[in-house]
């Protein structure tokens, strides 16, 4: 019976942790949803449709230009990842302090990063990209899993350098029974240090990133305006091999701009 019931127990940790492991992202490769397919896909298939018109004025250029899609995406799905891992480093950095102030006020460490769930909860709602991690850090914890595990976990997943830094300072305290306090309130302090410089940086380069925007749509402004004003101007430039062969190296140009 006591051999009987060991094995029920431990059938109900290995499912336990196999379902919170099984609800963890790896945020290294950042996945389209169904939503996001559907947008960025009518998104790619209108620029391609634009540079058709715009450099050949032909819908059989539409065929060719197809592989923008992908680069498109590619492109989308690079600035998606760099946005949620800013924002899963910027969230990371609250549940840090909230978990400094739980260690403050007398909890233990297991205790401190449950109570931090909760607070980022409170502050982000239960989808948040913390909020996640630390519910699915509370089942692992209930599952018998070791704290620093759990966070090796999540620092390998995020690809994240700030939480791999933790993580590595955190198992290394804990193994040698260092003051896990004073580590976690000097992690703390240098990661908000850290993510307010990111902050401002961001602040900083947004209105550069704003001009290149316009500046993109600059030579396509041109070509537009040139063709209602003056088509006979360029005329010349279409439906001919000479002016197909000078447009598509006017667009590879554009493209390596």
């Amino acid at each position: 019976l006591i051999a009987a019931a060991n094995l029920i127990f431990a059938a109900r940790v290995s499912h336990k942790c196999s379902t919170w492991r099984s609800e963890m992202t790896d945020y290294r490769k950042y996945r389209f949803s169904g939503r996001e397919i559907l947008l960025y896909g009518a998104e790619a298939l209108c620029m391609v449709g634009l540079v058709a018109f715009v450099f050949y004025r032909s819908i059989l250029a539409v065929i060719f230009l197809l592989p923008l899609v992908y680069l498109f995406f590619k492109y989308r799905q690079a600035e998606l990842k760099r946005k949620r891992d800013f924002e899963l480093a910027m969230e990371f950095k609250e549940a840090i302090m909230s978990v400094n102030a739980s260690l403050t006020a007398g909890y233990s460490i297991e205790n401190s990063f449950i109570e931090a769930g909760r607070d980022m909860e409170k502050l982000y709602g239960r989808d948040g990209l913390i909020t996640r991690e630390f519910i699915c850090l509370t089942r692992a914890l209930r599952a018998n899993e070791t704290l620093e595990s759990i966070l090796s976990d999540m620092a390998k997943r995020s690809g994240i350098e700030d939480i791999r830094d933790f993580a590595d300072v955190f198992t290394a305290a804990k193994r040698s029974g260092g003051d896990l306090n004073r580590i976690i309130r000097r992690a703390a302090d240098t990661i908000s240090e850290k993510m307010d410089v990111k902050r401002e940086i961001e602040t900083l380069t947004s209105a550069k990133r704003f001009e290149n925007r316009i500046m993109e749509i600059v030579p396509f402004a041109i070509i537009c305006y040139i063709g209602l004003t003056s088509p006979d101007f360029i005329e010349e430039l279409y439906h001919n091999a000479t002016g197909v062969i000078i447009m598509t190296v006017c667009l590879i140009i554009y493209a390596v701009g």
